[in-house]
């Protein structure tokens, strides 16, 4: 073979070597960079509603607490008072006011034979033969993530939820028509994204976030 020749397939042959080489070290370090990423490493709206449905502030049932034995005016005309008191599950009569109630008039709040056959089967055991106790009466179910607001390492994220009622007492209290909008807090931390669930310098933590939410149009 010509020496031309040999130069030429030398060359050929140390392209293709260097080719190679250059293709190993890019794969590898595209997969160092995909096993470097985390699934939180980019805040999406799947990721948002599976933080939110699966944080104890969304996730916590709305308790109902019903007062039973002598309560003041306010408490005995409060919306869930009068619910109650529509469905004929407690009733009253006037009574004297204790010293740490005022002003009169107050009431003496009892049990109607239909409460108690409505309310008994949801109180746990240790809530039965209190004069006050709370029922599980509703959860909230996530509807859409409409919106997500960068800021740097914070976001803001815009959500619509509903009520869905657990029992006969919550499906006269909650509707799962009525829509509410509410505003989470996330933060980028080493790991990826997280929902603020606790007070923070700033922004609010779900929890006051769901109860300051309002009426989606």
């Amino acid at each position: 073979m010509p020496a031309a020749d040999c130069q030429l397939l030398n060359a050929e042959l140390l392209i293709s070597f260097m080719r190679k080489q250059f293709i190993f070290a890019l794969c590898l370090v595209v997969a160092g960079s995909l096993s470097a990423c985390s699934p939180r490493d980019l805040l999406t709206r799947r990721l948002a509603a599976d933080l939110i449905e699966g944080s104890d502030a969304f996730r916590t049932p709305q308790a109902l607490f019903v007062h039973t034995g002598v309560v003041s005016n306010k408490d005995y005309l409060s919306p869930e008072s009068l619910v109650l008191q529509h469905h004929g599950w407690i009733s009253a009569t006037t009574a004297p006011c204790p010293a740490a109630i005022v002003p009169p008039p107050c009431w003496d709040v009892v049990l109607t034979p239909s409460g108690v056959e409505t309310v008994r089967p949801l109180l746990v055991p240790a809530e039965e033969g209190k004069p006050s106790f709370s029922v599980p009466v509703a959860r909230r179910e996530l509807v859409a993530i409409t919106g997500i607001a960068k800021q740097g390492s914070t976001a803001d994220v815009e959500f619509i939820w509903h009520w869905i009622p657990l029992n006969e007492v919550g499906a006269a209290i909650y509707s799962s028509e009525g829509h509410y909008r509410t505003i989470a807090l996330f933060r980028d931390y080493d790991d990826g994204w997280r929902l603020v669930e606790s007070t923070t310098h700033s922004g609010q933590p779900l929890d006051e976030a769901l109860k300051n939410a309002e009426p989606a149009q």
